[in-house]
């Protein structure tokens, strides 16, 4: 089923504006040529996963807010696989992900004046599979000092700077965060197979 008719619109007219804002907070929608039916937010990929279980709560309530008691919100998630699938994607042979670590600190050097020594950092990301998440850092090589906005930072070897997190999901663990953001699972699309879903939430009823 189309997630329009999901989502309970009567046609598949609809209209796609531009917004530049932080997709975190409640958007403040432009005005369309038209009065809309429904609002949809679409929100793909798996950036939700790159929040802790209480941001990702916040990201969802901002959506209820901005798609209001009608409207429907249709967000991709990353599903649990295999942890040996799951660590090869973030620590891929072409070491493509491991450049776009590495590039945190190229850009802290160049927008910031630090000095870090990008050979003397390495990638590392590793799923732990009690916190159902990929946790990325970049460790240390060796014991070293780094200077940025004046202070000095001293590593030691095997010391790692966090970067990010990457949960992965089951549809139990996603519909509770949405239900604690005031929002419930309509439908979706994607499973196992394909290693990933898009979810269709929508206010409950009254």
């Amino acid at each position: 089923m189309p997630a329009w008719r999901a989502c309970g619109h009567a046609s598949p007219r609809l209209a796609m504006l531009p917004l530049r804002a932080d997709f975190s907070r409640p958007l403040q929608l432009p005005r369309p040529p038209r009065p809309p039916a429904r609002t949809l937010v679409f929100f793909p990929g798996s950036t939700l996963g790159n929040f802790t279980d209480d941001d990702a709560v916040a990201l969802l309530a901002a959506m209820a807010a901005t798609i209001g008691d009608h409207g429907c919100a249709l967000v991709g998630i990353d599903l649990i696989k295999d942890a040996a699938v799951i660590e090869a994607a973030y620590n891929d042979a072409a070491g493509v992900t491991a450049a776009f670590t590495l590039n945190l600190l190229a850009r802290l050097n160049r927008e910031l004046g630090a000095d870090f020594d990008l050979s003397g950092f390495a990638h590392r990301a590793r799923y732990v599979a009690a916190r159902e998440r990929v946790e990325t850092s970049l460790v240390s090589l060796r014991e070293q000092r780094v200077h940025l906005a004046g202070q000095v930072f001293g590593f030691a070897r095997d010391e790692a700077i966090h970067v990010e997190y990457s949960h992965k999901y089951r549809d139990e663990r996603f519909a509770a965060l949405a239900r604690r953001a005031g929002l419930e699972v309509a439908g979706g699309w994607g499973g196992s197979a394909e290693g990933f879903r898009l979810r269709l939430l929508r206010r409950p009823a009254r």
